[in-house]
């Protein structure tokens, strides 16, 4: 930075002076100008969900009617051991469960707009007709279990899709990498659930919107000696306390 000074103007160089501190603790000081860059960063950030949160914590008369979207596959239809439906077992209605007891006088839905078998392909299709016409405040994906029978370039695809029609929309986005799955290593950094699950953030990067890392959260279970079949009903399907696991990585964001 170039400083000219004028002789006469003493005052004008303590301000000069001033001006350089302040310049260089911006943009040196990690504390002064952190960046929040990762979703696993923003997943436990309350800030994009700021004005979600205000409205829960309204009462009544002043409160309205919170919707919470679910899109996605089977896991959160609440398949687990298939054909058998565990609706008040799977994660939409434990998080809503979860929302609820933390915000006493807010009046949520937890919407699902899931169907089991289904890939995102499939739910960009319907997204505007059967998604953005339940005037949700906020909308959670989950497709990447059933996207690797399409491939990651048209996985991306049909997210980018849904993507920018909530973001069009006006509507909050909450991104899930998928729960695991038996018949593939969750150790192994180049599994497809692995790479689906590096592909959703960097949508979430990209779009600067949270990421719900499920993948992550078992994995670290795995890693630290943890037996996966614990957590599942079926090869495909997590239980009721992998869903708890799914809710509370929600409720994170609440």
């Amino acid at each position: 930075m170039n400083i000219i000074y004028r002789k006469n103007k003493p005052q004008e160089r303590l301000l000069c002076a001033i001006i350089c501190i302040l310049f260089s603790l911006f943009l040196y000081n990690p504390a002064l100008c952190q960046i929040k860059a990762g979703p696993e960063i923003r997943v436990t950030d309350t800030a994009y969900l700021a004005n979600i949160i205000t409205e829960l914590k309204k009462e009544w008369p002043s409160n309205r009617t919170i919707n919470l979207v679910f899109h996605g596959h089977s896991v959160p239809s609440g398949y687990q051991q298939t054909p058998l439906v565990t609706t008040f077992d799977s994660y939409p209605l434990l998080a809503l469960k979860l929302i609820t007891e933390k915000y006493p006088y807010a009046v949520v839905n937890a919407i699902k707009t899931s169907l089991g078998g289904e890939n995102a392909e499939q739910g960009a299709e319907r997204f505007k007709r059967d998604v953005l016409s339940k005037q949700p405040d906020v909308i959670f994906i989950d497709y990447a279990l059933n996207d690797r029978s399409i491939g990651l370039p048209r996985a991306k695809v049909a997210w980018e899709n849904m993507i920018k029609e909530a973001l069009k929309a006006k509507v909050k986005l909450i991104l899930l990498t998928p729960t695991p799955d038996l018949r593939e290593d969750i150790k192994d950094p180049n599994a497809l659930l692995a790479q689906h699950t590096n592909q959703i953030i960097e949508l979430g990067n990209k779009y600067r919107l949270p990421v719900v890392n499920s993948y992550a959260a078992f994995k670290k279970l795995v890693m630290e000696g943890a037996d996966l079949k614990q957590y599942m009903a079926q090869s495909n399907h997590i239980n009721a306390k992998g869903h708890e696991i799914v809710a509370e990585l929600i409720m994170n964001l609440f």
